[in-house]
């Protein structure tokens, strides 16, 4: 018996997805958990309890997260979907949405599954030009060494080991 993802499992994706997100960014800018933190005026806990799956962020920890990492909104986008999870896992309805939202089809919601393949996609640029980055700091620290090792080794001009002239006799 085939049986479809239920909705569930989407949400979980999408929350699953956020944690995933914020972590990346906040890796790929290079920055700690607490420096997060510090910027988007959150404590270090709460950062590292939703990157944990261990806490639910809010809306406002995902603008401001969106801000500092700089990454065009897409926590923000992801938002709506993580708060339906959470008002599900709380037994909570929420708000519901007044007039024309309320005819929106659900296919404005981002898919979970695009992100996915997305944020792979761009894991694996961000591993190639990490790749390229250390093979070209390796090729330049080999030419130096190499370098170095020429010099050390080269006689210096005007030593008596280079000096023309007669040959020196052993005893």
């Amino acid at each position: 018996m085939d049986a479809a993802p239920s909705a569930r499992t989407a949400e979980v994706t999408a929350t699953r997805l956020f944690q995933r997100e914020l972590r990346r960014w906040r890796i790929r800018k290079g920055l700690t958990q607490r420096a997060l933190a510090d910027r988007v005026r959150f404590s270090r806990e709460t950062v590292a309890a939703v990157e944990a799956g261990r806490r639910y962020g809010s809306q406002e920890l995902a603008v401001r997260c969106d801000q500092v990492l700089g990454t065009g909104g897409r926590l923000a986008e992801l938002w709506p979907r993580v708060a339906q999870e959470q008002m599900a896992a709380d037994g909570r309805r929420g708000p519901r949405p007044a007039g024309a939202e309320r005819s929106r089809p659900a296919a404005a919601a981002p898919d979970p599954a695009a992100w996915e393949r997305r944020a792979v996609v761009e894991a694996i640029d961000e591993l190639r030009a990490l790749i390229d980055q250390v093979l070209r700091t390796q090729s330049a620290e080999l030419t130096r060494s190499v370098q170095t090792e020429a010099a050390r080794s080269a006689p210096a001009v005007g030593s008596r080991r280079h000096q023309p002239g007669p040959a020196r006799r052993r005893r």
